[in-house]
């Protein structure tokens, strides 16, 4: 218990609260430091918290997940204390907590709705990592370095401490529950509480699926298997490819890289998706295109709504779905979720598969070679790079980020 805490609260629109809950920590731990991780605030949060002595990390509107991991980048190594920003207690029997992972449960219950979400998380707990848990919810924990090595980052949203459990138990971390005479603003059963519970329930059950990290560190859901749901049984199973490389892939990056090592699901989607493509279309050329796009969609989901937006400019041209993109292109552009290759391999899919329907046999073979070249082009450079540095395609590559 000598090693370093600091004490990490994600907070949005806390005016109210946060200044308070600020002193209290100070107090009750005055050698460890404060960090408040601003999501977005529209009033006067991070002032208020700066002034009551907290370190403030000002960050785009994202979500308590993402707000937590950008906070523990911040951090110096060490324990760490998760508060919520409306807290009201003594915290000093759980910053002193032996345990890898200790929860606080509160003594008494403060308002809340029907228990659905709760219920489902304890659930979530139990399935996936054979555990009981009193509080799934609470967001008062204690971690020690080797909870925070492998909690870290946590899911996105209000689903980070489900998920922050169900890592601890799986790294064989000890994880505890300890019963606190502690308070908080209730939610009451009114619209808004209901609406709070509701993206609360979601967020839980995205986070106990399939997870990314994209290139701010942050953990996000993968949704990729929406674009397959939506795009059929041959768009369907190209999405399952990409899923397995999602979960699964190693280090290796490239067409020459994967050949390289042989056995990895690189090599797996470089036979499979154009075998998928074959049998879909019944054409070599089928099978190529739908190869080549899928690859070229991928290397573009390199920062949040690139991908999205150049299939939605492409589907224009070749009349291909747009309604599935459309949905899913705020919650990219917002880093709440990721397309992952699940995604990113589905939606060229989709291009390649309307392409053999619009394109002559011919066309198909000058499209082929057209993405050939671009599949060389970019394992030599990086889109990205040449995306950012070329004015106009920067600016709409960037336009609606976060």
């Amino acid at each position: 218990m000598d090693e370093p805490l600091t004490i990490l609260v994600a907070a949005r629109d806390e005016e109210a609260a946060i200044a308070r809950t600020v002193t209290m920590l100070r107090r009750a731990l005055p050698d460890a430091e404060v960090i408040v991780a601003d999501d977005g605030s529209r009033d006067r949060t991070a002032v208020l918290a700066e002034e009551a002595g907290a370190v403030v990390l000002r960050l785009p509107r994202r979500g308590k997940g993402q707000a937590l991991s950008a906070a523990e980048r911040a951090a110096p190594p060490g324990r760490l204390l998760l508060c919520d920003a409306d807290l009201e207690g003594d915290v000093t029997p759980l910053a002193s907590s032996n345990g890898d992972l200790t929860v606080a449960a509160f003594a008494e219950r403060v308002g809340g709705g029907f228990g659905v979400a709760k219920r489902v998380a304890r659930e979530l707990i139990d399935t996936l990592a054979g555990l009981r848990a009193r509080e799934p919810l609470s967001g008062q924990r204690s971690l020690s370095p080797a909870a925070r090595a492998a909690c870290f980052p946590v899911a996105a949203g209000f689903g980070c401490e489900v998920r922050m459990t169900i890592d601890a138990a799986r790294h064989g971390l000890e994880v505890r529950e300890l019963e606190l005479a502690l308070g908080h603003r209730p939610t009451g059963r009114d619209a808004r509480g209901f609406v709070h519970r509701a993206r609360q329930l979601r967020d839980v059950i995205y986070a106990c699926g399939p997870l990314g990290v994209n290139f701010r560190g942050s953990r996000l859901p993968l949704v990729g298997w929406k674009v397959g749901a939506a795009g059929g049984p041959a768009v369907a199973a190209i999405a399952a490819l990409g899923i397995a490389d999602d979960l699964w892939s190693g280090p290796e990056r490239g067409f020459r890289a994967h050949l390289r090592n042989g056995r990895t699901t690189g090599v797996l989607k470089l036979v499979g998706i154009p075998a998928v493509g074959l049998l879909a279309t019944r054409r070599v050329s089928g099978g190529l295109l739908v190869g080549l796009a899928a690859n070229l969609v991928n290397q573009l989901d390199t920062r949040p709504g690139r991908a999205l937006k150049a299939y939605l400019g492409a589907a224009l041209v070749l009349d291909a779905p747009v309604g599935i993109a459309v949905l899913l292109l705020p919650y990219d552009l917002r880093e709440m979720a990721m397309l992952g290759d699940g995604g990113s391999n589905a939606l060229g899919a989709l291009l390649g598969l309307n392409s053999v329907e619009r394109f002559t046999e011919r066309g198909r073979w000058v499209a082929i070679g057209a993405l050939a070249g671009l599949t060389i082009l970019g394992e030599r450079t990086s889109f990205g790079a040449w995306i950012e540095r070329t004015p106009g395609i920067a600016w709409l590559d960037r336009l609606g980020r976060a």
